[in-house]
């Protein structure tokens, strides 16, 4: 509603209501868009109901989403929207009258938009000045005349990233949505609305499963929805009730063999692509012949889950079985055909992944290293040989800077990149590192690289776990360091949502591993490592990479649960050593339970004012022997008193001490600014007080600027 439209009031008398059901009948939908698309399907339908008044904010919606549908009930829906009524403001009186008190143009001219006439328009203020209004009644919709509009703005909504383009049966009309539709339900209760959509004319039948429905299905009403897809059509129409059925069955039948699904977030995942893909589901044992064992069973596990979308099983000890679970669209009393199918189809890929294995241990990584040259890393860093030789060198680094074992570190590094040319990773991507550090082992690398190698790219994702060893940890921190210098010396940093080479997380993964390891690596000290391994080829942007690793640290405190003020009060400082920040964040919020902290806080912020106002005039040192005021040799005889024990709390880490100490700070500074005058007219006078304020500011913000914490 344009702004200058008051809000408008319901008349006239509620009409009927009734829970109203849409469904678009299509082809197979893509599964890993299914929920989306059945979420925005009906947020969109809601929407465009709420819009016109058909159901209000309290109106339930239900949505239902399978591979061969799209569904939405929204209760209660009136059949006719009220009237609306409102009031519509035009130009001032001043405007509107000219000085005879006639109408003026600009009036005339803004009634006759209206549909009005001047001497219909009423006045009154708009709480500035008084104005002409004009009292308007918006017809309200019916449900019939606008469901084509709603039903159609809800689809153009989709997150639909590419459309099909179709014909009709007529042979002459195009369509576009994301699969052809054959069908449409609109039922307002038991009565069928006259909608039109995507050339199909609504009705109340639908279709069942493809191969175990009775047949087509009527629908009485629209609160017997899912119970007559579910008993006559043998469909689960909720995605999410279909999804609970498939968890509660595998489990169940995981259990009844002694086994377990193993890692939560991945059979998650596959959970959720599964239920994608069927109506009815039921849950059958494949088996596979044990001697496929012998290959790394993560191999195993990547192939059924990503190819085959099959739930691998496990002993209690997390070793992989040589079972599996198969979740079907066809629940059947004798499913041997089933079964024998999916044994049959997941033979060949567990024989492709045992050659692969077989074959790639003919060849020593070490064997591998000169190849690396001719892999292209990228366009404008070179290739994956030069990398490695940028990786170790900050590796070196890294190492030395902890006191690990840089040779180590050197010899993982020189290794971590050369299973990309191993067929295995060629076949399975997803699966770098991993196999590095089993050939590694096989190639008798010490245990300490092979372990390295499998943790080089940790971690991955949020929530990830970290690397458990100290040269997996050195190696991650070089891989990621590398990345993220390369990619910001040549200006391909993150823009907006952008983000293609996930420096973000990167970044992250480089603080968690400084902060939950407690690695007292200074921050500029890596970034300078860094950019050192690239010499010249890149633009060496030490200020741009420090300051996106604190934006990222800015984040990540926020979902640890510190507030914003504390996080600006540490973060602002750009703290060299992260490792250290979670303790001086943890003093912050004790010293902000003080009941000096807020005085302080806001003295120090009166202070940071004072000395930014001076710019130049600060004297160099502090000269006590023009400290005339007894307010402020006060002062800075409690500075000289607290600074030594502070340096001495700071030397040790202990900032909740360090801050403790300041609040004693409290009662000299408040008679300061009481009974001192800092900007005096002499020169020497107001420049030593100003370097005994400084002197304070730099006491007080040892571990965090304290003024950020200031309320006032």
């Amino acid at each position: 509603m344009p702004p200058e439209h008051a809000a408008g009031i319901a008349t006239g008398p509620a009409a009927a209501s009734a829970p109203l059901l849409i469904e678009l009948f299509t082809e197979e939908l893509p599964p890993k868009a299914l929920r989306r698309l059945g979420k925005g399907f009906c947020a969109g339908i809601v929407a465009g109901l709420r819009d016109r008044g058909l159901a209000d904010a309290d109106a339930q919606a239900d949505g239902f989403a399978t591979p061969r549908r799209l569904a939405v009930r929204v209760a209660p829906v009136i059949a006719q929207a009220k009237d609306r009524s409102g009031e519509i403001k035009g130009p001032s009186v001043k405007v509107g009258l000219d000085a005879a008190g006639a109408p003026t143009q600009a009036l005339l001219k803004w009634a006759e938009r209206q549909g009005a006439t001047a001497g219909s328009l009423t006045r009154a203020s708009d709480g500035k000045q008084e104005c002409f209004w004009y009292h308007s009644t918006v017809r309200g919709e019916s449900l019939d005349a606008a469901i084509d509009a709603v039903i159609e703005q809800a689809l153009a909504k989709l997150p639909i990233p590419r459309l099909m383009q179709y014909q009709l049966a007529d042979g002459r009309t195009t369509v576009s949505f994301v699969r052809p539709a054959h069908g449409l339900v609109v039922l307002h209760g038991s009565r069928v609305l006259d909608a039109s959509v995507l050339g199909l004319r609504a009705g109340r039948t639908t279709r069942g499963h493809r191969f175990q429905s009775d047949g087509p299905i009527e629908i009485a009403d629209a609160d017997g929805y899912e119970k007559a897809l579910e008993s006559r059509g043998r469909v689960l129409a909720s995605f999410d009730a279909r999804r609970a059925r498939i968890d509660a069955m595998l489990r169940e039948r995981a259990a009844s063999l002694g086994a377990s699904l193993g890692d939560e977030g991945q059979v998650a995942t596959l959970l959720e692509e599964v239920t994608a893909l069927v109506e009815w589901p039921a849950v059958y044992v494949g088996e596979f012949e044990r001697e496929f064992l012998q290959v790394p069973q993560e191999c195993l596990i990547l192939t059924m889950r990503t190819n085959q979308k099959y739930f691998p099983l496990f002993d209690a000890g997390g070793r992989l079985l040589p079972k599996f679970l198969i979740v079907s669209n066809m629940a059947i009393d004798d499913p041997r055909f089933i079964v024998d199918g999916n044994e049959r189809v997941v033979r060949p890929r567990l024989a492709d992944a045992r050659f692969f294995f077989e074959q790639d241990r003919k060849t020593r990584l070490a064997d591998r290293v000169g190849r690396l040259a001719s892999v292209v890393y990228h366009a404008k860093l070179g290739t994956q040989g030069e990398r490695v030789e940028r990786v170790r060198a900050i590796a070196r680094d890294v190492a030395t800077m902890l006191g690990a074992d840089a040779a180590l570190a050197d010899r993982a590094a020189l290794l971590a990149k050369t299973d990309l040319l191993t067929g295995m990773v060629g076949e399975f991507p997803e699966l770098q590192g991993v196999m590095g550090a089993y050939y590694a082992r096989h190639d008798g690398e010490p245990e300490a690289v092979a372990r390295a190698i499998a943790e080089q790219y940790h971690p991955r994702f949020a929530g990830d776990s970290l690397p458990a060893t100290e040269t997996g940890t050195v190696l991650a921190l070089a891989d990621k360091l590398e990345t993220l210098a390369g990619l910001f010396g040549i200006g391909q940093q993150p823009t907006g949502d952008k983000d293609p080479f996930a420096l973000r997380r990167h970044a992250l993964g480089v603080i968690r591993m400084l902060i939950e390891h407690r690695l007292e690596l200074p921050l500029n000290a890596l970034v300078d490592s860094a950019f050192r391994a690239f010499g010249d080829r890149v633009t060496h942007a030490h200020a741009e990479l420090e300051s996106f690793f604190h934006e990222r640290l800015t984040g990540y405190l926020r979902d640890r649960g510190f507030a914003a003020q504390e996080i600006a009060a540490v973060v602002d400082q750009h703290p060299a050593q992260l490792a250290l920040v979670p303790a001086r964040l943890e003093a912050v919020r004790e010293f902000s339970r003080l009941p000096e902290a807020e005085a302080l806080a806001a003295a120090n912020k009166r202070i940071v004012n004072i000395l930014k106002k001076a710019g130049d005039g600060i004297g160099s040192a502090l000269d006590r022997g023009l400290l005339a005021e007894p307010a402020e040799r006060a002062l800075a005889d409690r500075i000289g008193e607290l600074k030594p024990q502070v340096e001495a709390r700071m030397a040790a880490a202990d900032f909740t001490g360090a801050m403790t100490l300041m609040a004693q700070a409290r009662d000299p500074v408040d008679r300061f600014f009481d009974d001192v005058m800092v900007m005096v007219d002499d020169e020497r006078i107001r420049a030593n007080r100003l370097a005994l304020l400084s002197g304070l500011r730099h006491l007080m913000n040892q571990v965090a600027d304290i003024s950020k914490l200031s309320t006032a």
